[in-house]
């Protein structure tokens, strides 16, 4: 008989367990989170046993359970949210609290990693070392030789290790995915996703910083291109274009609200989990020069361009445009995609939540 795993969530903000210490609160399409509920459930189902949550900081755990009974427990009937967490409540700052978290768990057992983008690899790899199953949320990594570095790991350990792409569980994009099959070779494809300006309240610690929002949103219609057109079309050109000018003005207001960028800020949204949403991180670069708030330098909008070549020769080409300055509306995010294969049709979905 299969027992059940035992599951450590690194990270414990908005995508986890719904948890966003600003006045701006969790996004309304992922209030309660994603990743504890369904775990939740999961063990409810008999297929999870210990549940253990951990990130960089022990100082929110008090607010962060208070959430989970609000969003899950008062909510949900049968629904067991015993959790364990690391560090300890009383601990300002440990950004190893992972590998302790890890030490407690067996070979089998799985990790799941929302956390900055710059971080996914360290952690991704302790975990992989440890014989652990992994999950991270996309992009898995920021550069293509971290990349193959976790692939050749897991193949070492003999670990599962997969990335959080859940447009391909989306009826809408798989319904897609298989009518583009059979279009032929392709054409052109273009694609659109963008969330408010408030999200970067969340946001606030890492993004300009440590990573943009070409990875966190273009990276969703990226993989359904590539994974539609799998082993028929291949990336050759990327060109990117950007436009500035009003993130950066949110997100001054923003840390200088938080105490003009400076300690009271940089404890709270830098670490290894996610902190206040999915913004903490040990922020790269500018964050050593001093000046936190002058020193941003975020994008309002990314346009990738890219050329792709088909067997047989012939070439299509794609725009995947990305953006977090949008204003409120229908839904928390904004997303439409256009695809033309060399048939005589063409398939385009959207808008979305």
């Amino acid at each position: 008989m299969e027992q059940p795993i035992n599951v450590l969530m690194v990270g414990a903000g908005e995508y986890t367990v719904g948890f966003v210490p600003t006045k701006e609160g969790a996004a309304s399409d992922k209030s309660a989170g994603v990743i504890a509920i369904t775990l939740m459930d999961l063990r409810r189902l008999g297929k999870v046993q210990r549940l253990v949550l951990c990130d960089r900081s022990g100082r929110h755990f008090p607010a962060v359970r208070d959430t989970i009974k609000r969003k899950i427990q008062d909510v949900y009937r049968d629904m067991d949210v015993t959790i364990e967490t690391h560090p300890a409540d009383e601990v300002e700052e440990d950004n190893t609290a992972y590998l302790a978290a890890m030490a407690g768990m067996r070979p089998g057992d799985m990790v799941t990693i929302f956390t900055p983008d710059h971080t996914h690899y360290p952690i991704a790899l302790a975990a992989i070392q440890r014989g652990l199953h992994v999950l991270i949320a996309k992009p898995a990594v920021k550069s293509l030789q971290h990349h193959h570095h976790l692939v050749q790991a897991a193949a070492e350990k003999g670990v599962l290790v997969a990335v959080e792409f859940h447009k391909r569980f989306d009826p809408i994009y798989t319904d897609a995915r298989d009518r583009i099959r059979g279009l032929g070779p392709f054409a052109f494809f273009s694609s659109t996703m963008t969330q408010p300006k408030k999200q970067l309240h969340t946001f606030a610690g890492w993004a300009g910083r440590s990573s943009d929002i070409s990875f966190y949103l273009n990276s969703h219609h990226i993989d359904f291109h590539a994974w539609s057109v799998q082993g028929q079309s291949r990336p050759m050109v990327v060109v990117a274009s950007a436009a500035r000018g009003k993130a950066n003005e949110v997100l001054r207001d923003v840390l200088g609200e938080r105490g003009g960028g400076g300690a009271a800020a940089t404890q709270e949204d830098n670490g290894v989990g996610e902190g206040a949403g999915e913004n903490a991180g040990l922020v790269e670069g500018k964050e050593a020069e001093g000046d936190p708030v002058g020193s941003v330098d975020v994008e309002d909008a990314i346009t990738l361009m890219v050329q792709w070549q088909n067997k047989g020769g012939s070439c299509g080409t794609a725009l995947y445009t990305a953006s977090w300055i949008a204003p409120p509306t229908d839904c928390h995010t904004q997303q439409y995609f256009h695809y033309m294969g060399h048939q005589v049709w063409a398939i385009r979905y959207g808008p979305s939540g």
